[in-house]
């Protein structure tokens, strides 16, 4: 049983990981350009970043399963292309869990960039540095706790990631099988002995990620 808990827990580590990885050098440039930048149509964009937040879980896996499947869109061409099968793989989990994390992930960072102050990145440019210079040495040093901070939730939602995981990676032990879907299967088949070890590291992940980007968010420095 130990052994088995370790390796559904390492599993979902490793996941919710790989998809921070994923989600990191897209989401910390979404979330400057909407804390910085006004284009048209960013309404629609703001709109689509959160989308995740607010549908079921299981419609937003619905969405992918019909995007990544054999027949989908995305899915066919890749699989095509590179022979590469996503759903119902170790990919569908990473894919999911990326999808899923990623608005917390840039609405933290975008309140981040919006807290570093403006001015400071004016003097910057006016003492002669380029646009990636003052990004580097001023605006990425004052929002590294933020952004810190919303790495630290994104691979805590990871962790829990359930709905739009079981559509379109399922059940399949060793190689799908994450905290919460191994959880949930266990309830099912009523083992609830089974369950608990499960729901305690569950609870202790969660609960350790939450507390780490709670105390980065309340110790951002501020900007003159």
């Amino acid at each position: 049983m130990l052994s088995a808990v370790w390796q559904i827990t390492w599993f979902t580590l490793w996941a919710s990981a790989l998809s921070l990885l994923l989600i990191l050098p897209p989401g910390v440039a979404l979330a400057w350009l909407l804390a910085r930048k006004d284009w048209p149509g960013k309404p629609l964009v703001e709109t689509l970043v959160t989308l995740p937040l607010v549908v079921p879980p299981v419609a937003t896996g619905l969405v992918l399963l019909k995007l990544l499947g054999r027949h989908g869109l995305l899915g066919g061409w890749i699989e095509q292309t590179l022979g590469v099968e996503i759903v119902f793989t170790w990919r569908a989990v990473v894919i999911a869990t990326a999808v899923m994390s990623f608005p917390l992930l840039v609405r933290t960072a975008r309140v981040a960039f919006e807290n570093v102050s403006p001015r400071l990145e004016q003097v910057a440019r006016t003492l002669g540095a380029g646009p990636w210079k003052v990004f580097g040495t001023i605006t990425l040093p004052l929002a590294a706790r933020g952004l810190m901070a919303g790495a630290v939730l994104a691979f805590a939602r990871g962790l829990g990631e359930f709905g739009a995981t079981v559509m379109v990676a399922g059940f399949i032990p060793g190689q799908t099988v994450t905290l919460a879907l191994s959880i949930y299967q266990q309830v099912n088949l009523g083992r609830d002995d089974l369950a608990w070890p499960l729901l305690v590291v569950s609870i202790t992940l969660a609960f350790g990620a939450v507390w780490l980007g709670e105390c980065l968010s309340r110790r951002r420095p501020h900007a003159a």
